[in-house]
């Protein structure tokens, strides 16, 4: 055990704290959709948001200890710190922190199910499901291929719609495609995450959508990802009563360009400087297009 950290320094780094901007993105949208529709409702949004941190929180303390337990994470590990293949905390300790962080996201949700329904239980449920199965389970998601599908599900689609809804008490259609830049971004981080982590992965068995069909797919899914999520704020102009401040999301263009040239170009942990911008370009992105929603 390194004793050169706190136990609240530990924590933290295990969190995984450049990695939460991605639970903040689709709930900023969802209430700023609701915002943008008259529904708004503060406390609604707030306890959504402190689910999805605590879901997202989980989720990363899962994903350190089965990649830990199951050898993906080793000495060879070119990414940031993890806490216990560092052997920072104990696989036991993590078991506790996984089911306390779920368990104290299960009882926030309860506020949400009273004011809403036994829908939004169902998908509270379904979420920590999918936190542990990512790479936990049986057929763990993150190591058959189904992880970029799982993150632009429930960090776009359920974190924006599920958003809205507990605000707006519907589904609508406005919702879910707010929702695909949300998750199309989201989704990026860990396109690049993978790419970086494509041999090691490949050799401890770790069967990632990177794996299975190869760095230029890699390349181009980040590409179109990318390039999808600037066609939202069109549609909604087009065929939607917003204003042209829809359009904000645009003057993250050459930031878009940059990564896009960064992705093509570097290797190995260069990319951990173009895994941090896309985690901090999806929350930029994020932003300005609530803003758009709002004005």
């Amino acid at each position: 055990m390194n004793n050169s950290y706190s136990k609240l320094t530990i924590w933290i780094i295990a969190s995984r704290p450049k990695t939460l901007l991605a639970a903040f993105v689709p709930v900023v949208v969802g209430s700023s959709l609701a915002f943008m529709q008259e529904s708004f409702q503060p406390m609604a949004a707030f306890i959504a948001l402190m689910c999805a941190l605590l879901i997202q929180i989980a989720t990363n303390f899962t994903n350190d200890l089965y990649d830990f337990l199951k050898g993906a994470d080793n000495k060879k590990r070119v990414g940031p710190l993890r806490v216990l293949n560092a052997g920072l905390v104990s696989p036991e300790e993590m078991k506790l922190a996984i089911f306390l962080t779920f368990a104290f996201a299960f009882v926030l949700g309860l506020y949400l199910v009273y004011i809403t329904g036994t829908l939004i239980l169902i998908v509270g449920i379904a979420s920590i499901i999918a936190g542990l199965a990512y790479t936990a389970g049986p057929y763990p998601l993150a190591y058959n291929g189904l992880g970029d599908i799982f993150v632009f599900l429930f960090f776009g689609i359920v974190g924006t719609v599920g958003t809205y809804y507990v605000q707006a008490q519907e589904i609508s259609g406005l919702s879910f495609l707010a929702s695909i830049p949300v998750g199309a971004l989201i989704t990026n981080i860990l396109v690049v995450n993978n790419y970086r982590d494509i041999e090691q992965d490949r050799f401890v068995g770790k069967n990632t959508l990177a794996v299975k069909l190869g760095k230029t797919f890699s390349r181009y899914e980040y590409l179109i990802l990318m390039v999808s999520s600037f066609f939202v704020p069109f549609i909604f102009y087009i065929f939607y009563d917003v204003s042209i401040w829809i359009f904000l999301p645009y003057l993250t263009l050459p930031i878009a360009y940059k990564l896009v040239i960064m992705l093509f170009e570097l290797q190995g942990e260069q990319l951990n400087s173009t895994l941090e911008l896309t985690a901090k370009f999806s929350a930029l992105y994020g932003a300005l297009f609530a803003i758009g929603l709002v004005l």
